[in-house]
């Protein structure tokens, strides 16, 4: 992330290392705009401010120390809308992920064009290149069903090419970061560290594509527009 602020921005051309989310962005433009979102009336933010390291004075009492991350359903293409669960954790210069059901296409189901990646004609030519043993590891990669778990050492590998789940020599760091994750989430009340995952399937999607997978399975057209039919790849 880069932040940019005129004259505002103390000790500009620094970097940091300290990590924050996507829910650390509203308390720091309220914060910015001298505005108290709980005075106000607004329900309590989860993130933090990082107006801290904006004036290059860290505050100890805000714990950095790792990020956790979350995916339910993020789009329509499978099966009854199911989503595809992944839970993370980014602490000390490693990812641990865990896909909770990875028996589902991460991407969406092919025979209905990998719904969760917008068309293109990049997502074109990986879906062709699974048809090429020189090639297919690019679809692999996009688009392949993923292990159970994944762990990946983000200073050495930023792209998270190697998997080093399973592995004997990251045997304890993983277990000690799934752990970490799993407390951390029990404490926040996650309902799928408490085996009622399935929930979040049940809510209904709204959008004019929901249930895409099982209408066009049944033979009715339903727009989206997002994706290219040619791209529907029956396996």
């Amino acid at each position: 992330m880069a932040v940019m602020w005129g004259d505002r921005l103390k000790n500009p051309g620094r970097r940091s290392e300290e990590l924050v989310s996507v829910i650390d962005f509203a308390p720091t433009l309220l914060e910015i705009a001298g505005i108290n979102g709980e005075s106000g009336g607004m329900q309590p933010i989860e993130g933090n401010s990082f107006m801290d390291i904006i004036m290059d004075d860290v505050n100890p009492e805000i714990d950095r120390s790792c990020l956790l991350m979350g995916k339910e359903r993020h789009d329509v293409g499978r099966p009854d809308d199911q989503g595809y669960p992944m839970r993370s954790i980014l602490k000390d210069g490693f990812l641990y992920i865990r896909n909770y059901e990875p028996d589902r296409w991460p991407a969406g189901n092919p025979e209905t064009g990998y719904m969760n990646i917008d068309g293109s004609p990049t997502k074109t030519e990986i879906i062709k290149s699974r048809h090429n043993p020189a090639t297919k590891y690019f679809w692999d990669l996009s688009m392949g069903k993923r292990d159970d778990a994944e762990l990946y050492d983000i200073v050495h590998d930023p792209l998270c090419m190697n998997n080093l789940h399973g592995v004997a020599e990251y045997g304890v760091l993983e277990k000690t970061l799934e752990k970490e994750m799993t407390e951390r989430l029990k404490s926040q009340g996650d309902p799928r560290m408490y085996g009622r995952g399935d929930i979040f399937d049940k809510y209904p999607n709204m959008c004019k594509s929901r249930m895409y997978w099982n209408r066009t399975r049944a033979g009715e057209e339903v727009p989206a527009t997002w994706i290219t039919p040619t791209d529907f790849d029956p396996l």
